[in-house]
């Protein structure tokens, strides 16, 4: 066995054996505000870490909207190790291989094998889920370990105290609060200092779910189902996302277009119109237009975007964000929720070592200093892939369409036993790239956590008060 398959035998661990079994000596009071995925991991897991948590939230149920969301190794090993193991298996989809397709004539024109491959190479398996499934998953998980509170909405955040207070007039005081209120935050303007609108992309995104019964009924749709893989129609300015979940009830599909509308907010809800959805996809090939003939309603989702924050946290050193309300990703690679739950598991892990209030803000800095670099990377990844999928046809596709066939080919060659012939760096299919894989699916933040930890807990203890911290450098103690 070797140190992944050791790793991933160790993954069904009781949650209480997390963080080496270490719980803080001091248990803060933590509020989090939020109760999207990301919230729901930072309360799990500093609540593990020893703290006592209040999730604040403004709907008046807990519950998630959407439709596919993708638990990659490097969430779905987290996830085990909370215990969260069988539910995987019983909601999800484990995905057997990504494939590219053309718009206009479904060709095959990249492949990459996932399945075994995924999980003998990373120690985890890669699962598609849907969104209101994963969410109640973490949400049974966490709801037993601290005070969740709907009809909560925040209106105003005092970070010095800290405090927040609420639409009822009700001030709710902590010694830490953590904003995971998603890419409308309003603890992200405490953090900026005003106001922080995002800027259009110039797409959005018709989202709509197929019960699998109906793709059964056809046979040019029934391989989408039994298959296993996602599959991605290039095209174009736009792209077509489709795959099982719901244990292969359901077929998820995300159908990129260029934004048309006027201004508009961000929103997983807004009502899409069908007939215009299927007259901007009217040219691609049959199993699209059957595929579209099936979808009864959508929802249109405004893509914006948001450059990279130069701090995650407050300069009075008692409001930190997490998730999508500091790092927003565009959908195109897929990481979002794995970015914020990967947040959430520094977090905790960090905050299990606290024995003193003065401690908050290192330890702050701490989990910036692991998380910054990672997650502003993965943006970038993400927002790369939307110029990559859209090219019209041209000399850009074909270039594009020849890298992935490449990469295709040395994945069979591979798959029948041979050597790897091409080196995949940078490969326009960037699932292909080893390097960039390793990195993406490899990283395991408990790991991460604990080795930070074990250089540089000693001296980040010792660097109080905060006026020492910020001049000798922590929030860079990772790049040393």
């Amino acid at each position: 066995m070797d140190a992944q398959e050791s790793k991933s035998a160790d993954s069904t661990l009781n949650p209480e054996h997390l963080y080496k079994g270490r719980r803080a000596s001091l248990s803060l009071d933590i509020v989090v505000i939020g109760c999207g995925l990301g919230g729901l991991a930072a309360a799990y897991c500093l609540a593990q870490a020893g703290h006592n948590i209040t999730i604040l939230e403004a709907a008046s149920a807990i519950g998630e909207v959407g439709a596919g969301v993708q638990a990659s190794p490097n969430v779905s090993r987290l996830l085990m190790r909370w215990g969260l193991g069988p539910r995987l298996e019983e909601l999800g989809v484990e995905i057997q291989a990504l494939s590219f397709r053309r718009w206009k004539d479904n060709e095959v024109v990249g492949w990459t094998p996932f399945g075994d491959v995924i999980d003998k190479e990373y120690g985890a398996p890669f699962y598609l889920l849907h969104r209101a499934d994963f969410h109640r998953m973490l949400h049974d998980a966490t709801e037993p370990h601290c005070n969740i509170r709907v009809n909560s909405r925040v209106v105003s955040v005092d970070p010095s105290k800290p405090s927040v207070t609420l639409a009822s007039g009700e001030v709710v005081s902590a010694d830490l609060i953590i904003g995971a209120d998603g890419v409308k935050s309003i603890t992200r303007e405490y953090v900026v200092g005003g106001p922080d609108k995002p800027r259009s992309t110039g797409d959005a995104a018709y989202r709509a779910l197929i019960p699998t019964e109906k793709l059964l009924e056809d046979d040019e749709l029934r391989p989408l189902v039994e298959r296993r893989e996602s599959n991605i129609w290039m095209g174009p300015n736009g792209h077509i996302v489709g795959y099982t979940i719901r244990a292969k009830k359901d077929f998820n599909l995300v159908l990129m277009h260029p934004d048309e509308a006027e201004g508009g907010v961000e929103s997983w809800t807004a009502e899409g119109n069908v007939d215009k959805m299927k007259e901007y996809y009217k040219g691609w090939n049959t199993t699209i237009q059957k595929l579209l003939a099936l979808v009864p309603s959508t929802l249109d989702w405004k893509l914006m975007d948001r450059d990279p924050l130069p701090s995650w946290i407050h300069k009075d050193g008692k409001l930190a964000l997490l998730g999508d309300s500091c790092h927003p990703m565009l959908p195109y690679r897929a990481q979002g929720s794995a970015m914020a739950i990967e947040d959430a598991a520094v977090l905790g892990n960090i905050f299990s070592h606290c024995s003193d209030r003065s401690q908050i803000l290192p330890m702050l800095y701490a989990y910036q200093s692991l998380r910054y670099d990672r997650a502003t990377a993965t943006q970038t990844s993400s927002s790369l892939n939307r110029h990559i999928f859209h090219h019209p046809d041209g000399p850009e596709q074909e270039k594009r369409d020849k890298e992935m066939r490449a990469a295709m080919e040395d994945a069979f060659r591979v798959a029948r036993g041979e050597k790897s012939t091409h080196v995949l760096t940078g490969n326009a299919n960037q699932w292909a790239d080893k390097k960039k894989s390793d990195i993406q699916f490899g990283y395991d933040a408990d790991e991460e956590a604990e080795k930070w930890w074990d250089a540089n807990g000693d001296r980040l203890m010792s660097l109080i008060p905060s006026t020492e911290i910020k001049s000798r450098g922590v929030h860079s103690a990772n790049r040393h």
